[in-house]
């Protein structure tokens, strides 16, 4: 299926995730980041896990955290939709989740690789879905969104934190 087209998303809210997201179809979008990404993430050494750039910013592995928190719930979301779930699926706050989520216990390496394992079972999963799946649509923080339109904001939104990463985090340290 090709890219998301006005309508299939909330504009306001998911556009510059769907925007940040090149390719023409989930194979691109799994081509074009999953190993880079994975690189990037494994480039991070791991003495600068517990930096901010910021009094009050997440750490780099707080950071690290709210993506892997993220990707689940919006694979979990494509998931329910993908099934024909009408059920309207609440939102969460990645705050309150930063929050209760305490890193300070694990290596960036752990958490690193639980990233690398995630990437690597949310592309099975965006892969198995088949052109009438990824037209199938739900609602989730009070947002329509369409399976497909899901895939691309997953990739965004990794997209959109990495380049936080390099331009506040890694270019201060």
């Amino acid at each position: 299926m090709a890219r998301p087209t006005e309508g299939t998303y909330h504009a306001i809210y998911q556009q510059r995730y769907i925007d940040a997201a090149l390719g023409e179809n989930i194979k691109e979008l799994i081509h074009n980041y999953s190993q880079p990404l994975i690189d990037f993430f494994k480039s991070i050494p791991e003495n600068i896990g517990d930096y901010s750039y910021a009094n009050g910013k997440w750490t780099i592995k707080q950071l690290l955290q709210h993506l892997i928190d993220t990707e689940r719930i919006f694979a979990y979301r494509a998931l329910r939709f993908s099934r024909n779930d009408q059920t309207a699926l609440a939102g969460f706050d990645e705050d309150n989740y930063a929050e209760n989520s305490p890193v300070a216990h694990r290596s960036l390496k752990s958490m690193i690789e639980e990233f690398i394992a995630l990437r690597k079972s949310t592309d099975l999963l965006l892969l198995s879905f088949t052109e009438e799946q990824l037209k199938m649509s739900g609602t989730a923080s009070g947002n329509y969104a369409t399976v497909n339109a899901l895939c691309f904001i997953i990739f965004g939104h990794l997209l959109h934190h990495q380049n936080i990463l390099i331009e506040r985090y890694l270019s201060s340290c």
